[in-house]
């Protein structure tokens, strides 16, 4: 979301944005008004009303701006944006009335009641200069919607962009005038050009009904959470690519102003543990973020359906509901002959107390061999039954220092060929037994079968030279460039 000083730009620029533009109507309302009414053109009339809507649209502008830029509250839990959509609807209405009003008015004087207008240069001269400031106010506010994707300053764009046509429309209608005073009286085109006033007053029209009908459209959209299919598609394609990410099953965007809502249901392996489900919904939210700037994002995880998963994830999961912490798994599909039907076999090492007698630790795995057979199907299961960690003693292990140990560690790095920078050793002590972790590095292109086979070289050195090491972690990395 955006942070404090962004949000506080944000407002600023908006609302100049949307004060600019309630000047420049006022300014134009009154020129068009007053030039239209001395040369009584039709045209100039309609451009001095559609400039007055402007003048109404561009203040409803302007509050909706200040309103939707109210954080949430109890009442609105998702904020107020939805008014920019709102005002947005009430633009496109006005427009419609007042459409309907320079038709009607148009019809009257083509057909029933036609009407002397004067053209002057003062009404050319003055749809210049609204040409001038259409151009100027519609790129600006364009800018500003784009930026802060506000619906209502782009609602005001778009009314400044179609009064660029329009006022041409309404130029072309006077030159038309002009040139028929130029005609003698029994001229075959000078009643034609007579009624151009008119006529360029329904193209006014029909241009601002054709923007005010796509306009509402996405108002209307907006207000009954329509959202933008597009921009839903390229959430979930921008998420499903993320590491992690089995699939994802549901993606629903709303927009509410400036602002969107992102919730997701997206399927991840069973059993993940929780700190690699926060790291998958980072990455998630970030691709979310990527494609809607801003968005306040909602991931539902669901496990992957039983017949999805591998056979290693489906066995730790029953593992895990049985309480048994297993270890050195291993599937192995076999086919004792050529014309025998596969047989799955399972190796693995599960933890039992140390204190539990052979009888109960014996029943304990039975019945998890029972339930992998139910979860895998038929299958030979060979299980070591051994003791787990003593709890206590883990409790009361601790990190010691040893400068005798990490030169041990040291020497054997420095003897294995093609190891580096042995860093981060860390030694700790169980009872009688010492632990040692601690990482090197090989080159980038070196294979992991190399590189484990220079793991393994490590900890026989050390155990040589250390015979009361107990657990060794050797974590092998590549060089940094």
């Amino acid at each position: 979301m955006q942070q404090p000083h962004d949000y506080e730009t944000a407002l600023r620029e908006k609302n100049a944005a949307a004060l600019s533009s309630v000047l420049a109507a006022v300014l134009l309302t009154a020129l068009k008004l007053v030039v239209g009414v001395s040369t009584n053109s039709l045209g100039i009339l309609s451009e001095a009303a559609h400039s007055g809507l402007d003048l109404v649209a561009a203040a409803v502008t302007w509050f909706a701006v200040r309103i939707s830029s109210r954080p949430p509250d109890a009442r609105h839990p998702y904020g107020h944006g939805k008014v920019e959509n709102l005002s947005a609807l009430v633009e496109t209405l006005l427009l419609l009335v007042t459409c309907g009003w320079i038709v009607w008015e148009a019809m009257h004087r083509l057909f029933v009641e036609p009407e002397m207008v004067r053209p002057s240069f003062w009404g050319l001269g003055v749809m210049g200069i609204s040409i001038v400031v259409d151009i100027s106010r519609s790129r600006m506010l364009r800018r500003v919607a784009k930026k802060h994707n506000s619906q209502a300053l782009e609602a005001d764009a778009l009314h400044f962009s179609t009064d660029i046509w329009s006022s041409a429309v309404v130029i072309v209608g006077l030159l038309a005038l002009l040139a028929a005073d130029l005609l003698p009286e029994g001229s075959a085109l000078r009643p034609a050009l007579e009624r151009a006033d008119a006529v360029a007053a329904l193209l006014v029209c029909v241009i601002v009904v054709h923007v005010s009908l796509g306009l509402g459209r996405r108002a209307v959209d907006a207000l009954l959470d329509g959202g933008d299919a597009g921009l839903a598609e390229r959430i979930e394609a921008a998420v499903a690519a993320q590491p992690g990410v089995v699939r994802v099953e549901r993606t629903r965007v709303r927009e509410s102003g400036p602002h969107a809502f992102v919730d997701m249901t997206v399927i991840v392996a069973a059993g993940l543990s929780l700190e690699a489900a926060h790291d998958i919904t980072q990455l998630a939210e970030e691709a979310v973020r990527e494609e809607a700037p801003g968005a306040d994002v909602t991931i539902h995880f669901e496990p992957q359906a039983t017949g999805e998963r591998d056979a290693m994830a489906r066995i730790r999961c029953v593992a895990a509901a049985h309480a048994l912490p297993v270890h050195a798994v291993e599937v192995i599909d076999a086919q004792p002959r050529a014309d025998a039907p596969h047989e799955l076999m399972v190796e693995l090492h599960v933890e039992l107390e140390g204190h539990m007698t052979l009888g109960a630790a014996h029943g304990r795995v039975t019945a998890f061999e029972e339930a992998l057979r139910a979860e895998l199907g038929p299958l030979h299961v060979a299980t070591h039954i051994e003791p787990a960690q003593d709890m206590a003693a883990a409790a009361v292990s601790r990190v010691v220092e040893s400068p005798r140990i990490k030169a041990e560690v040291q020497a054997a790095a420095d003897a294995e060929p093609g190891v580096h920078d042995c860093h981060h050793v860390h030694i700790r002590r169980h009872g009688e037994d010492i632990s040692l972790s601690f990482h090197c590095r090989m080159a980038p292109e070196t294979s992991v079968t190399e590189a484990h086979r220079a793991s393994a070289a490590l900890e026989a050195r050390l155990r040589a030279s250390l015979p009361e090491l107990g657990r060794v972690v050797v974590h092998m990395e590549p060089e940094q460039g």
